[in-house]
């Protein structure tokens, strides 16, 4: 297949403005190498977003970026994309109208209004896969981030879309509801890199104190107050929390002076530590150091953090929802937490610590997890089991049912081994 991943958001050869879109590129280009792997020809279309972008790139066999200018060289929110969707979708229908793609793959709600407005008028099939539900976001009494239009665009793009790819079976259940065919839903996780992330490389330093290690943006609905809350009832464990602005400007971030005000008011200051902004490469390293990965959160759409952590060998302790929820077996490969229960938190965790052959245990069941299901290798497959679907439904229905089914019983031997040893070891 000639496929077109549309990626209006930004060049995934330039740092973006925003973590969610940064995860994004990252995730765009490691399923067009995978699917540049199975013998597709991937071509991702991103919106320009510096001057010195060339017009065209390839980065890596079987896979293309080509640039599109739609407003300003320089990256842009999502609420200032949405002004050039107009321009975007008129340059790809250029594009496309010298070579015609099989299929387009917009892997963003405005990714999507342009996918539209490039195939009015032809036979071309779009599949819709989001980042985030607006929706989904104010549910969880997040900020709903873009424009105030947006989560009525988003249900307007997931109903006219050919197919839609949701990253997790809470997603695919929020797209029913807003209107979608059951039909048109099919779940594909987002993957995780198990040659970068695993447990073999470098550790980073640590102390003698158990290790629990939060990652993520230093926003509101990041829970990590809970975390904070939670920690006097785990005696002598570090909590670290890695993410946000440099650590030079750690001390100009508001959630940063409110966190470290919890934490001396609980009597926990001593034990909580912040890295600030790590690089990709720091990851990994940072992953591997930890006894457990935790997170408070509210929401999560994708959960990269949580499958990177369990492709690192290191367990997760993580609130019940979205991506956790598929990602996680409570009990097996990690804990599963309500949300909103410091509490609850740190009992559970407090046990699985003073438990170390039973954590042993869940760290290697966590790998064999990440591995069998989460792999990108399998995640191409899926997606492109689903383009199949979509271009034809009838003749590939079948094809893809035996596919899903041969899918299900790799990954259910796998699990079944993870256990196993979990149990063993327990």
């Amino acid at each position: 297949m000639r496929i077109a991943l549309v990626a209006q958001n930004g060049s995934p050869l330039t740092p973006a403005v925003e973590p969610n879109a940064a995860a994004q590129a990252a995730a765009t280009i490691s399923l067009a190498q995978a699917l540049a792997d199975l013998g597709h020809r991937t071509t991702i279309y991103a919106r320009k977003d510096s001057p010195t972008l060339p017009s065209s790139a390839i980065l890596a066999k079987g896979v293309t970026v080509e640039h599109l200018t739609a407003g300003p060289p320089q990256p842009l929110t999502a609420s200032q994309l949405t002004a050039h969707v107009a321009e975007f979708g008129d340059k790809l229908a250029r594009r496309w109208r010298r070579a015609r793609p099989d299929i387009a793959h917009a892997c963003s709600w405005t990714s999507g209004l342009s996918a539209f407005c490039a195939a009015q008028g032809s036979e071309m099939r779009v599949v819709q896969s989001f980042d985030s539900l607006g929706i989904a976001e104010r549910r969880h009494r997040l900020p709903v981030s873009g424009p105030a239009g947006r989560i009525r665009m988003e249900a307007c793009v997931a109903r006219n879309a050919d197919s839609v790819l949701a990253a997790t079976t809470t997603e695919a259940a929020e797209l029913v509801r807003m209107g979608v065919p059951r039909s048109s839903v099919t779940v594909v996780p987002t993957g995780v890199d198990t040659r970068r992330f695993s447990p073999d490389g470098p550790v980073a330093k640590r102390g003698p104190r158990p290790r629990l290690l939060a990652v993520g943006p230093l926003t509101a609905g990041q829970g990590l107050d809970v975390l904070v809350r939670m920690l006097p009832g785990v005696p002598e464990a570090e909590l670290v929390i890695a993410g946000g602005p440099p650590q030079t400007q750690l001390r100009r971030d508001r959630v940063y002076r409110d966190l470290m005000r919890l934490a001396g008011s609980l009597r926990v200051r001593g034990r909580v530590g912040f890295t600030g902004a790590i690089g990709p490469a720091e990851l990994p390293v940072l992953l591997r150091s930890a006894d457990l990965l935790v997170s408070g959160t509210r929401y999560e759409p994708h959960g990269a953090i949580t499958l990177a952590a369990m492709a690192c060998g290191t367990p997760t302790a993580v609130t019940a929802v979205g991506a956790n929820r598929d990602a996680v077996l409570d009990e097996t490969t990690g804990l599963l937490i309500a949300p909103g229960r410091p509490d609850l938190f740190a009992r559970r965790v407090r046990q699985l610590l003073a438990a170390p052959m039973r954590l042993e245990g869940f760290g290697i069941a966590a790998v064999d997890r990440a591995c069998a299901r989460y792999a990108w290798d399998r995640i191409g497959r899926e997606t492109a089991a689903a383009y199949e679907r979509c271009l034809r439904p009838d003749a590939a229905a079948e094809a893809g049912r035996e596919a899903d089914l041969a899918l299900a019983d790799e990954a259910d031997l796998a699990l079944a081994a993870a256990g196993e040893l979990a149990a063993a070891l327990a």
